[in-house]
Order: structure tokens, then sequence, then C-alpha cells
């Protein structure tokens, strides 16, 4: 018996891997020709071996996803659907809008990245749960699944949430991204690096917006998993884990070339800030949002 279910698991594994492609060419039909024609230097490994890598851990981490869930049918389609899309998407491109949209990214090419990822939230992610056959409510454990906390704490820790955010974002992007000479030039500041109070402070006089995208970024952060973290059938620390690598995994896809960044050595940089500072802040989300707090000191029980 154990061995007809292996077999079964590995084929669904199988099927669903070798569908991740086919619908994610769908989207990307989105943007067209609208991508720049700049030359772009290679990636970490070959075009194809990255996309290989990209379908492999985007296939184990939405399988994780559902199988891992108490949700079932449409309500695990679609609150995995909003996980994926505004960890992998929504959220990413929004810093793609921010901050290349005067460098690389043109208004024709801009809404269609948004729409781009659009086919595997609505169509890979509806047919995973069918063939992990959880479409049905079949699990006893499926009940229905109430928000562990009152409103006015999970308001509160959504407004610490949104501050921790600001804190690692910002020491990820000046100690890891911002140290790199190359990208400092790529976004309009060549030379040598300012001192990072001296940073902090002119950046925060001279554009409080990008500080409150980054405020909102963070608490749309914990709404986006807050029914994934409510739902987990897993332990709060392996339900940490899954979280932390959705937010870090679409980092990944900086292994492969792209004439939006064509610097090999931004990629890099902008890769191990993002996939870093996100994994972090992941963590931190499940702990203060897996259950019910009774003080500052049952944080840390």
């Amino acid at each position: 018996m154990k061995a007809k279910k292996v077999l079964s698991w590995t084929l669904r594994f199988i099927l669903l891997f070798i569908l991740y492609f086919p619908i994610w060419i769908i989207g990307s039909l989105a943007v067209g020709d609208l991508i720049p024609e700049t030359v772009s230097q290679p990636g970490l490994v070959s075009e194809t071996s990255g996309m290989l890598i990209l379908g492999l851990i985007n296939t184990i981490l939405i399988i994780t996803l559902i199988v891992t869930s108490k949700w079932h049918g449409w309500r695990l389609a679609l609150f995995t659907g909003i996980a994926y899309y505004g960890s992998f998407t929504l959220l990413t491109q929004i810093e793609t809008w921010y901050f290349l949209k005067e460098v690389t990214i043109t208004p024709e090419l801009l809404p269609r990245l948004f729409i781009m990822g659009l086919s595997i939230p609505l169509i890979y992610i509806p047919i995973a749960i069918m063939v992990c056959g959880k479409w049905k409510k079949r699990d006893t454990n499926t009940g229905k699944i109430k928000l562990t906390m009152p409103y006015k704490q999970l308001l509160i820790k959504l407004g610490i949430l949104a501050i921790i955010y600001l804190i690692i974002y910002w020491l990820a992007g000046y100690f890891i991204a911002w140290q790199n000479p190359e990208l400092r030039a790529f976004y309009g500041s060549p030379g040598e690096i300012t001192p990072f109070f001296a940073h902090t402070y002119n950046t925060f006089l001279a554009t409080p917006g990008f500080i409150i995208l980054q405020l909102a970024r963070g608490i749309l952060f914990a709404l986006i998993v807050l029914p994934i973290i409510l739902a987990s059938k897993l332990k709060p620390l392996q339900t940490a884990l899954m979280v932390a690598s959705l937010f870090a995994i679409p980092h990944l896809v900086h292994i492969n070339p792209n004439p939006l960044m064509p610097l090999a050595s931004v990629r890099l940089s902008h890769m191990v800030e993002t996939a870093t500072s996100t994994f972090v802040f992941g963590l931190i989300t499940v702990w203060l949002l897996h259950r019910r707090h009774h003080g500052v000191k049952d944080l840390f029980g």
C-alpha cells in the first residue's frame, strides 16, 4: 500500500512538473514583444537549467501549500492563488514599477508584467488541487477556520510587521545590495557609497512616499499569507519555513539572464538581498500571526 501511494504521488508530481511550463508560457505571452532588446549578461546557470530549477522549486512549493492546508476546493484555490500571486507578482512587480519605470520598463510593458503572473494562480493552481485530490472535502480535520486572535491584536501585529519589514528591507538593501558599486550606478548613484546613517536620513527625508510604500508592502505580505497560516496543518515552525519559502522563492528568478536587469552582478546582489530578507520576514510573520499572544512575554513562551 505504501509503495502504491509513493508511486501515485510520484506520478502526480511528474504530471504537475510537466504542466507548469506550458501554463507559465501562457502567462509570459502577455508581455509579447515588449521586453527590451537589451543584451543581458549570462545568469548563474544556463537559461534552460534555470527554467528547470525554477519549475521544480515552484512545483514543490505549490504542492506543499495545497496538501498541508485544511482548505479544499475553491477556497483552497482562492487563498493559495492570492498568496502565490501576491508574493510572486503583485508585491515584486510593485518594486519593479517603483525602481525600473524610468530605467528599463516602458509604460506599455508595466501592466503586462502584472498580467503575466496570472496564469499560474488562475489555471495551474486549480489543476494542481484537482490532481492532488483536494478539490472535494475528504479531510476529517477540515473544519471552520477562525481567526485565532482578536481583531485589535491583529491590527497591532500588522502595524508591528509593517515596521519590521521596513527595517529588514532597509538593512538588507544597504548592507547587501547597496554595497555593489555596479548596482548603485545602475540606479543612478555612481561613486563612493554614502555612510549608512547619512544615506538613511537623506532617503527618508527626500522620499517619504518610498517609506509608506514599504510599510504598505509589509502589511500586504502578512495579509496574503494569513489564510495560509490559519489553515496550515503543519507545526508552527514548519508553517514558518513554508511561508518564508513562499516569500523568498520569487527572487530566485535572478539566476536567469534578464534584459530588464542586464548586469549579472546587479541580479546576484538583488537575489541575495531579497531572498534572505523576505525569508526572515516570513519566519517572523508566522511567529506573530499563528496564534493569539497574551502579552509581550507570551511572544517568547
